[in-house]
């Protein structure tokens, strides 16, 4: 099989794949772009806030 055969063959079989494919809705998208949003939100709050008191108890440490 030459090699354009086997491209042609590739991208036929891409496109029966993207035709059996279930795509989320508008309204499952932005749920789930609500929820990572709110994730990262949360965890970079409670990210910066050990830090602050990671920072806190060494800097006592080392003052002493």
């Amino acid at each position: 099989m030459n090699v354009f055969a086997r491209i042609r063959e590739f991208y036929q079989e891409v496109l029966t794949e993207m035709r059996r494919t279930a795509f989320p809705s508008w309204n499952e998208t932005m749920g789930a772009t609500a929820v990572v949003i709110a994730f990262v939100i949360v965890l970079s709050l409670f990210l910066a806030l050990t830090d602050t008191a990671l920072s806190r108890v060494v800097a006592k440490f080392i003052s002493d």
